[in-house]
């Protein structure tokens, strides 16, 4: 896949990207939201893996692609009672270029969403220990079905388990914000997280009809074959991670990754329409 076939729009949306360049359509502000890629490390020396979903072809969001698990931040995310093991809140928010309550509610929705939609719970009973969600399945579920309608907030799964966020397995990764073009638009910070020990991925249906692991670089190739639709953000993400060879590789790039916020410009030329990053020729603001 080539540079240009990354930065090309899938033709659905083009005829949005046109009515908000000639002014016809309005510009959404976005909401706040967090996406997690797990990891793994393949069986016999089979190299980098990243657990992705295929959303719904009814969802009115990114229908029809495959995704890391992640959504929108809830105002529940916020809460100060929210138990924490791991770096805090304050120290997140230095890394995410956020205030305080916002970096504490990035990191919880990362938390929650990854629970919610893959089964994984970044939690432990410590700071130094996870918990052991494969061996009280019903239960965990019946947490996760409270999460998803909304009748319990992450900081009241944690409590009535004991458990405490372990902010310590995720690692910021990326900042990416949805295209001014979108009619349904996200301000998204990603971040990277290995599968603890104990737990595995559980495909949940809701929002999503199928997951898998795949490695990296045969994500990008499916996507460039055109049988893997994915967003411009995940392409990219899986580009990047393609060129790492491990879990540990992704965590210790990560430590030290410096976090940009990306805004792509929509271009529209001719018949084709394509995606421009800050710092291009032709990015109509530097500083964005």
């Amino acid at each position: 896949m080539t540079d240009a076939d990354l930065r090309r729009l899938p033709p659905a949306l083009h005829a949005r990207a046109r009515a908000v360049s000639d002014g016809s359509a309005p510009v959404v502000e976005p909401r706040h939201a967090a996406t997690v890629v797990l990891l793994r490390d393949a069986d016999l020396g089979g190299g980098l893996e990243v657990y992705v979903l295929r959303r719904l072809e009814s969802m009115s969001f990114a229908g029809g692609m495959y995704v890391f698990p992640g959504g929108s931040v809830d105002p529940r995310d916020a809460d100060a009672e929210t138990e924490w093991s791991g770096p805090a809140a304050g120290d997140w928010a230095a890394r995410l270029n956020a205030d305080v309550p916002l970096a504490r509610a990035l990191v919880c929705a990362a938390v929650r969403e990854t629970f919610e939609e893959a089964g994984v719970l970044l939690a432990g009973p410590d700071s130094g220990r996870t918990v052991q969600v494969d061996a009280d399945v019903e239960h965990w579920g019946a947490e996760q079905a409270a999460l998803l309608d909304r009748s319990a907030a992450m900081a009241d799964v944690l409590r009535r388990n004991s458990l405490v966020l372990r902010s310590d397995l995720l690692r910021p990764w990326a900042h990416w914000v949805t295209p001014e073009t979108e009619p349904k638009r996200f301000d998204t910070r990603f971040f990277v997280a290995a599968v603890p020990r104990g737990q595995r991925p559980v495909h949940f249906t809701g929002e999503s009809d199928a997951s898998e692991w795949v490695r990296p670089a045969d994500a990008v190739r499916r996507h460039a074959s055109g049988v893997m639709g994915m967003m411009p953000p995940t392409v990219f993400t899986l580009a990047e991670l393609a060129e790492l060879p491990s879990v540990e590789a992704v965590l210790e790039a990560a430590t030290y990754r410096q976090i940009r916020r990306v805004l792509p410009r929509v271009v529209v030329s001719g018949d084709d329409v394509f995606l421009l990053l800050p710092g291009e020729p032709g990015y109509p603001d530097a500083d964005a």
